[in-house]
């Protein structure tokens, strides 16, 4: 008996035909014909899977960075400049308004005031820094270079089809914008794209309503009057049409009720029409960006500086051998990358040598507190999370793994691991929540991904990876571990991150993972220990901790996977 794989006639696809020699099936002894049906079940259930679980070939999403510009926030200067149907209607400008207005630059000059006793010590001094001022200038066109390459991937990173700026047009007969409209707090905007496309009439009518800020105008248009000005109500009227809309695009929006991140929700009327958009109102997020040292001939692949892009962080725990043969085998490809180590063994010991730093925590502490505590010591832009067990060899390509976050949306990438048998896991999982009554929502984890990423053949989009990852650090510390996970916990991280991490993952970075297999007679006091704490049986109270933190912290009732 053999199996022969041969191309069909039809499109040339693999077809597996099981041939049987010397007996046909009818009189084949019961044990070859148990294993041709072995064969067969096997042979048909892997095409099954295949076929029900491997994304189709058209499943590529493209998530590579585009070189348009990022939405503005201020509206454009030629506001003012009437369009050429409104260019006859006469208006008055209102300077103290207009003062109010953001302008496209800013200066940080102390402000003169007059001289008060004692006014240092009510008021405190007045100054105005330069930081440019602390650099050489020979290094200043560099940085600024570097700078101004690391803010424009900040901000398509961080851009969202949201913050476009979107104009209903008149279908009821309002016009409105339906979103991208932001003012700073306690500031002054124009409303952009208010309008009314109406019927003849003796008289045409708008009002505006907020909660949150005040109505004012500009400009004064000739034959609009104006009612309400400095206050949550604003009515505009008059007999003509082109003036009324073009008194609207004078329209500015003060808010007046501090908050960081909220939104005030306008309702705009005329006659029995009405509608209601939004203005958000936030402190616009301060960019982290991180120095990326120099490079050695662009952005391509294998350029980039590691040791200035990427820390190495690892927890241990009674594991000082492995971890020595961790650092051994990194130092072998990344001589001067910073490695991190949080530990929070029993009896310590210090791991000395260039660029190490190792931080000592309670004794079994725990896990997750670990990572968060190399994490947080992290200055570079990436984090690369290791395990103590872990080793590198030359296929553990670390550019491969910057080359894709420099150049998609993805905030994390995991590798894969290799294991002493040869078998590579790359734990990929997708996590989604259904929604559910007051008993709480359902947990679904299910093996695979979503789609492969153009550009990138080996890489997918995932929810959940493997202990071997690069990351955005900024991304890692907004969501955080968990420190009530002490003993087990990884995909828990995954869980807190969905709708904050994109993550993706490439089958073409591989670890080794040192040999786990050891007799249970030669293993060490360490060992033992080590076992006790990282495999707890079911009585121990951290398989509860995982469980009443899905119910309590995460809202969950249950959880389903494979």
């Amino acid at each position: 008996m053999w199996i022969q794989q041969r191309p069909s006639p039809a499109k040339g696809e693999a077809a597996l035909e099981i041939r049987c020699r010397g007996r046909d099936l009818g009189r084949m002894r019961p044990v070859q014909k148990s294993l041709c049906a072995l064969i067969v079940l096997t042979a048909s259930l892997a095409f099954l899977y295949l076929h029900v679980w491997s994304p189709k070939h058209d499943s590529t999403v493209d998530l590579r960075h585009r070189p348009d510009q990022p939405p503005k926030f201020l509206l454009p200067d030629h506001v003012l400049v009437p369009d050429k149907k409104y260019a006859h209607i006469a208006f008055r400008i209102k300077e103290e308004i207009l003062e109010l207005l953001p302008k496209n630059s800013c200066k940080c000059e102390a402000q003169a005031s007059l001289k008060l006793p004692f006014q240092k010590e009510l008021f405190g001094q007045e100054y105005s820094l330069e930081f440019t001022k602390v650099f050489k200038p020979s290094d200043l066109a560099d940085i600024n270079s570097k700078r101004e390459q690391e803010y424009r991937s900040h901000q398509q990173r961080s851009r969202s089809p949201l913050d476009q700026l979107i104009i209903v047009q008149a279908n009821s007969p309002l016009e409105f914008p339906v979103q991208g409209v932001e003012v700073l707090p306690l500031q002054t905007i124009l409303i952009p794209g208010l309008g009314l496309q109406a019927a003849e009439r003796t008289l045409y009518q708008v009002t505006l309503t907020a909660t949150m800020g005040t109505f004012d105008v500009a400009a004064e248009v000739e034959g609009v009057k104006v009612e309400g000005e400095g206050r949550m109500h604003l009515s505009l009227s008059g007999s003509q049409l082109d003036n009324l809309n073009r008194q609207m695009q004078f329209v500015t929006y003060t808010n007046t009720l501090y908050h960081p991140n909220t939104a005030d929700i306008v309702q705009f009327s005329t006659d029995e029409h009405r509608a209601s958009f939004s203005i958000r109102i936030r402190h616009r997020p301060t960019p982290k960006l991180y120095y990326p040292g120099s490079s050695r001939g662009g952005a391509s692949e294998g350029t980039y500086n590691i040791s200035a892009l990427v820390t190495i962080a690892t927890k241990t725990f009674l594991r000082y051998d492995k971890l020595r043969v961790l650092i051994d085998s990194i130092r072998k490809f990344y001589p001067t990358v910073t490695i991190i180590i949080a530990d929070d063994s029993q009896d310590i010991e210090h791991i000395k040598g260039p660029h190490i730093e190792q931080y000592f925590m309670p004794f079994g502490k725990g896990w997750f507190a670990g990572r968060n505590l190399a994490v947080s010591q992290v200055t570079t832009k990436y984090v690369l999370w290791v395990d103590d067990d872990f080793i590198f060899t030359t296929r553990t390509k670390v550019e491969k793994l910057v080359d894709i976050l420099e150049k998609t949306s993805l905030d994390l990438v995991g590798g894969a691991v290799r294991e002493i048998t040869g078998f590579t896991t790359t734990y990929r999982q997708r996590i989604s929540v259904q929604s559910g009554t007051e008993e709480g929502d359902c947990l679904q984890v299910r093996q695979g991904y979503h789609h492969t990423i153009e550009g990138f053949p080996d890489c997918v989009v995932t929810d959940g990876v493997i202990n071997f990852f690069l990351a955005h650090t900024e991304k890692v510390l907004q969501v955080g571990f968990d420190p009530r996970l002490n003993r087990v916990g990884h995909l828990e991280f995954f869980i807190d991150g969905l709708g904050i991490l994109h993550v993706g993952s490439c089958s073409n970075v591989v670890v080794d993972h040192a040999s786990k297999i050891k007799l249970p007679w030669l293993k060490s006091v360490n060992e033992k220990q080590y076992a006790k704490f990282r495999y707890p049986n079911s009585s121990d109270d951290s398989l509860n901790t995982k469980q009443s933190l899905f119910y309590f912290k995460n809202y969950f009732k249950c959880m389903t996977g494979n």
